[in-house]
């Protein structure tokens, strides 16, 4: 489990850094990077983002729990 947590952690952070750039300079790096948008890679990027925002989730209770413990 650990590993997987270390991987979504990062695409996680890689996918909060793209949405930086977008907003600040309205720059898509990942787009940028594997050729626009509409590529198939650039979509499989995206949605292994999301969901590894949404599997990053469980981290609150872990938080949560570990606050509670001291």
């Amino acid at each position: 489990m650990k590993t997987l947590d270390n991987i979504a952690l990062a695409l996680t952070i890689v996918g909060g850094l793209n949405w930086l750039t977008v907003g600040l300079f309205e720059f898509d790096f990942v787009a940028f990077i594997l050729g626009g948008r509409t590529m198939l890679l650039a979509k499989i990027v995206y949605v292994l983002v999301g969901l590894s925002a949404l599997y990053c989730l469980k981290f609150f209770g872990n938080i949560n729990r570990r606050n509670v413990n001291r």
